[in-house]
């Protein structure tokens, strides 16, 4: 039976589908979609402004594209760039562009408007998650087709990089409006925004292979609430929901009408800490935190059994990767000697929890295990615009469950004001050697010495690889089988 609030938040979203466009619900299904999203983007839709990864569930490569495009499997191929030609030493990439490419508002995609894109991302004033990157480089534009990009850090995932959401290509006249009128030059423009319930996008008849895009609408329905989640899929509200709720995808295994995609991923679930905060400031303690937690329960917990259990920073997935599960395994014992070692006893802390449903039912699990140490856990659920501003912006938090779905950030333990407040000057003479060596095995040495640094500093509760399942209609076809990065590739659904 469905709790009152479950009924309720189902109700919420049955209503809000009187305010979608007119068409998108009639429209057949043969020439529109309806996706399920968790989390509404936030605070707009222009990735580089933002660290919301629900920016780029509904922008990238729909309304913005870059110059290289991801795909399921991890390989990178052309988009924006028709080629590109990297330097023996690695930091010199030469990138010929496509031609006759324009943005929706008619203004030219050319050499500019890269090297436009790219300098705003690494600007002092940038908002861009990604800034540290950008602020490496140097581009050049040699002629309207050509741009050439300096990297003063060595990365041959370089490429990879350059098909993220906070590398997207903006239009220098446009850019500041982006968080609520975004322009790319991709195949969809935003047709409609009901802030609270849904994003609706319509293809763009100027994109430059329109006939190519079989869907003439796709509409995002925002739905936190798990039972809300099932109802709408099984009601047909929705077609398709990437990354739903995890406890809810037995009901749709072996139902004819569905199909069930298990992916893998490159993000980390972690239990940030407030690093700077007493007594978190001591190892003892943080490492105390993470003897105390058995992750395969909050693996079942929070993910009904979709996950990988990790020992730092690192998914498994990943090239490079060292098993570290075993320092600071689960030995509750062990925890409550090192908190007695550091003085610490019932100890008060608030786990301040976003709106998805790994956040808060993991939370319940962890405040129970915490609990059996003598850490008394007060869980905080906070929607997501505030926990952006307090948590990630103000950084005014004990504990936070979140996962980090990047593929490439451990340059965020090298940014002294990231919101876990980790600093640590071995960290950044490690990682500096790591992102400026070219040899691939001196490289993998000091990406292992990066992952056993960061296990044995505990700045945080490391928790599990998270494999996300996504739920659609038996006929939807095109969607991704694993997802590196987090996006809804509009262009390469269809319907059977």
């Amino acid at each position: 039976m469905m709790k009152r609030r479950s009924v309720l938040t189902h109700s919420a979203s049955l209503a809000a589908l009187a305010t979608l466009p007119a068409g998108v619900l009639a429209q057949g299904r043969k020439d529109g979609i309806v996706l399920g999203m968790a989390l509404e983007p936030s605070p707009g839709l222009d990735p580089t402004g933002g660290a919301a990864s629900s920016i780029a569930e509904v922008t990238q490569y729909n309304i913005y594209e870059t110059l290289t495009k991801i795909h399921p499997d991890g390989s990178v191929t052309p988009l924006l760039a028709e080629s590109w030609e990297v330097s023996p030493d690695l930091t010199t990439y030469t990138f010929k562009l496509r031609k006759g490419v324009k943005f929706q508002n008619g203004e030219p995609f050319n050499a500019q408007a890269v090297k436009f894109s790219f300098d705003r991302a690494g600007a002092e004033k940038s908002t861009n998650k990604d800034k540290r990157t950008f602020a490496a480089l140097t581009t050049r534009a040699v002629d309207e087709h050509t741009v050439v990009v300096l990297t003063k850090e060595i990365d041959p995932d370089f490429p990879f990089l350059m098909g993220q959401a906070t590398a997207v290509i903006v239009e220098p006249k446009s850019a500041d409006t982006n968080m609520t009128k975004p322009v790319g030059t991709g195949p969809y423009m935003l047709e409609n925004w009901v802030k609270g319930s849904s994003i609706s996008l319509k293809k763009w008849d100027g994109y430059r292979n329109a006939s190519a895009i079989k869907l003439q609408r796709a509409s995002f329905r925002f739905i936190a609430d798990p039972a809300a989640q099932v109802a709408a899929m099984l009601a047909g509200d929705i077609d398709a929901f990437p990354r739903i709720t995890p406890r809810s995808v037995e009901q749709f295994k072996g139902n004819p009408k569905f199909q069930v995609v298990v992916s893998g991923s490159r993000a980390k679930t972690i239990m940030a800490i407030n690093d700077k905060k007493k007594p978190f400031d001591d190892v003892r303690v943080r490492r105390a935190i993470n003897m105390a937690i058995d992750r395969k329960a909050v693996i079942q917990g929070a993910g009904d059994g979709y996950g990988v259990p990790i020992g730092s920073y690192y998914p498994p997935s990943a090239p490079g990767y060292i098993d570290l599960t075993s320092v600071d395994a689960y030995n509750p014992d062990k925890a409550r000697a090192l908190l007695k070692e550091a003085g610490v006893s019932n100890l008060d802390v608030t786990i301040t929890l976003p709106p998805p449903p790994y956040a808060r039912q993991g939370g319940e699990v962890i405040a129970s295990e915490l609990s059996k140490v003598g850490i008394n856990a007060k869980l905080q659920n906070v929607e997501w615009a505030q926990w952006l501003s307090n948590v990630y912006g103000a950084k005014n938090y004990d504990l936070t469950i979140i996962s980090h779905v990047e593929p490439f950030d451990l340059g965020n333990f090298a940014k002294p004001d990231y919101y876990w407040n980790y600093h640590s000057p071995k960290f950044d003479e490690l990682y500096t050697k790591y992102k400026s060596t070219g040899n691939a095995k001196d490289r993998m040495k000091l990406l292992a010495d990066i992952q056993r640094l960061i296990a044995e500093d505990a700045p945080m509760a490391f928790l599990y690889q998270p494999q996300w399942v996504t739920v659609a209609n038996k006929n939807v076809r095109g969607l991704w089988k694993d997802m590196p990065i987090f996006a809804n590739d509009l262009s390469s659904m269809a319907w059977a």
